[in-house]
């Protein structure tokens, strides 16, 4: 494997951060999920993320500069006795000097999985299940975190109403496994969920890999979503609709009452503030929007058609004119 930081083209010398922003452009390019027709694409994507998980880590990081560990975070042979392969020297890292030990730096050794799930959420698309730290070490002594679990990802169908306000809920997947899934409120379809450590068993005492969950939102009987606001058709009377009325409408959040005024023309959007779904991180919601849908008796009444055939209007008026269709 190449040199991690000409993997991810970047300085030896660069921060956490050059580092950091390196990774995210170079993932989003070469995720397999976005070059699905490039077969070449998921061996690069491996060497990136082997890469980044290597050099993110300070303790890591520090090591390789040294010479104790090859490209692939494996523990070189013989390393104790000065042996450095092809390294030419050690190399200063940010957040430590050549040679000497490091600080915890910001990564604090998360590794590409946390980015990952931001990236996948932003995204909306499912995390690589053999996107793993480490890689094969051969006939070397692997690191630790080249015997991590691999990753799992499975599919979720959960209901309109637990999408939008959240809900906690046990899991059982088709391949027998069990698991608690918290779904935040504002869940929405394509939105892929990071359980830690709920992947396959590591080796000889290495951390499990990660379960990814892949969110698919059912769609529910009469609401609608559209960002943060909720969409609805609302029957109503032709009595209700001329007369006016106060009507119970189904919310997300439970019935409210819905003034619908006298005089009211079937397509009337009324609006309920503050009744759409909640984004919690951003502290703010959406409304609900109700559309009026007039509906005529069935079957039909007689009286009322008797007395539309009867009544004659003081002023006549064309709807279809009004609405340039004429």
């Amino acid at each position: 494997m190449r040199d991690p930081y000409d993997v991810l083209g970047v300085k030896p010398s660069a921060s956490p951060s050059e580092i950091k922003a390196a990774f995210r452009k170079l993932a989003k390019k070469f995720h397999p999920d976005v070059n699905a027709d490039d077969p070449a694409v998921e061996g690069k994507f491996k060497e990136i993320n082997t890469a980044y998980n290597l050099v993110s880590d300070p303790d890591r990081r520090a090591k390789y500069d040294r010479g104790d560990l090859d490209a692939e975070g494996n523990e070189r042979r013989f390393s104790r006795g000065g042996y450095r392969g092809a390294r030419q020297g050690p190399r200063s890292s940010a957040g430590g000097t050549a040679g000497g030990g490091t600080s915890r730096g910001p990564f604090g050794g998360g590794g590409s999985e946390d980015i990952f799930a931001e990236f996948f959420r932003a995204a909306g698309m499912r995390p690589d299940r053999n996107a793993q730290s480490g890689g094969d070490s051969g006939t070397q002594t692997q690191s630790r975190d080249s015997h991590r679990g691999a990753d799992v990802t499975y599919k979720l169908d959960v209901d309109f109403l637990e999408a939008t306000a959240g809900a906690k809920k046990r899991v059982t997947f088709p391949d027998g496994k069990s698991l608690d899934v918290a779904i935040p409120g504002n869940t929405h379809t394509g939105q892929t969920l990071r359980l830690k450590g709920q992947g396959r068993p590591g080796i000889h005492g290495s951390p499990a890999g990660d379960a990814f969950v892949e969110v698919t939102v059912k769609p529910h009987p009469y609401f609608e979503r559209e960002d943060l606001n909720i969409y609805l058709d609302l029957p109503v009377t032709l009595q209700e609709a001329v007369m006016g009325a106060s009507v119970q409408v189904p919310t997300i959040h439970g019935r409210v009452q819905l003034k619908v005024p006298p005089s009211s023309s079937g397509g009337t959007k009324l609006r309920l503030k503050g009744k759409g779904i909640r984004d919690a991180k951003a502290g703010i919601e959406g409304d609900q929007f109700v559309t009026l849908r007039i509906v005529l008796p069935d079957p039909p009444d007689r009286e009322l058609t008797d007395f539309l055939a009867r009544w004659q209007p003081k002023n006549t008026y064309n709807p279809r004119k009004i609405a340039g269709m004429e």
